[in-house]
């Protein structure tokens, strides 16, 4: 649930809101989204169960044309809903959310079979025991691995090895870590970078790093670009067998372009067209 401010209110304030949208959200969905919209197939792995607010769910991602494998989908717990408030004329936001907290998904006694015919499994570091077991059958498939990192969770370290691309964003700190990208590489994944907001994403990979420039854009709405950054890099990277450091940093650039577009507009899906959270 989206809302746009005039400003964050104080303790024991009420305002009223200028707009609102509600939409299907957090890293995977915003990012599954995302490569649909830009043409690709999207399946979201994840537990929403049968609660009231599930159907909302479910019906969101099918009218953005995302399939969805629900882990969880005889629970009656009401699925974890995101509190955010952005702030008009800036784009900054403010996030209160459950995330995955205190659900647990169950792992598959066949990990392989959710993974096959796919071409690249992306992550965004929930429900690790699934997600560690999913990397592993993905690797062994020949799909390209990829990490949202956004923040530092338990079991992280044990997921890096399985990873081929991690793209984390500056409030991603491993403990005792002060080179993200070095801890990275040294944990084994193939390619690492680290976004900054508006500012340069920096990168290393087998033969080298560097950086690539974000395109510079009045923010409307920052919620999500994220998530669109990982999207649509799923969308540009080539297949893992052809990927190097032109393709990387090409689908790095394209994918960056997406981000900043989609902050120009309220909420998470106005950029592709869709009113009132809704897909275009």
């Amino acid at each position: 649930m989206i809302q746009l401010v005039d400003h964050v209110p104080a303790p024991d304030e009420k305002l009223t809101a200028v707009r609102q949208t509600v939409a299907a959200g957090g890293p995977a969905a915003n990012a599954a989204v995302t490569h649909r919209h830009l043409g690709g197939a999207s399946t979201l792995l994840t537990g929403i169960g049968r609660h009231p607010l599930a159907a909302g769910i479910t019906a969101d991602l099918a009218a953005c044309g995302v399939d969805v494998m629900d882990l969880d989908e005889e629970s009656t717990v009401p699925p974890p809903v995101s509190c955010v408030l952005v702030t008009a004329g800036t784009g900054q936001r403010a996030v209160s959310s459950l995330n995955a907290t205190g659900r647990q998904l169950p792992v598959p006694g066949d990990p392989p079979a959710l993974v096959t015919g796919f071409q690249a499994v992306e992550f965004d570091g929930h429900h690790m025991p699934l997600a560690l077991a999913v990397a592993r059958a993905a690797r062994s498939a020949g799909a390209l691995t990829l990490l949202d990192g956004g923040s530092w969770k338990p079991g992280t370290a044990e997921l890096l090895p399985w990873i081929d691309v991690a793209v984390c964003s500056a409030d991603f700190r491993p403990p005792g870590a002060g080179d993200r990208l070095g801890f990275l590489r040294e944990h084994g994944v193939g390619w690492a970078a680290v976004s900054q907001g508006a500012g340069p994403i920096h990168w290393a990979g087998p033969d080298g790093g560097g950086e690539v420039p974000v395109p510079r854009v009045r923010a409307a709405d920052t919620l999500g670009a994220g998530d669109v950054l990982h999207g649509a890099l799923v969308h540009f990277l080539p297949e893992r067998a052809d990927l190097g450091s032109e393709a990387f940093t090409r689908s790095l650039a394209l994918a960056a372009e997406v981000a900043t577009g989609s902050c120009a507009s309220f909420g998470t899906r106005a950029w592709m067209g869709g009113e009132g959270g809704s897909c275009g």
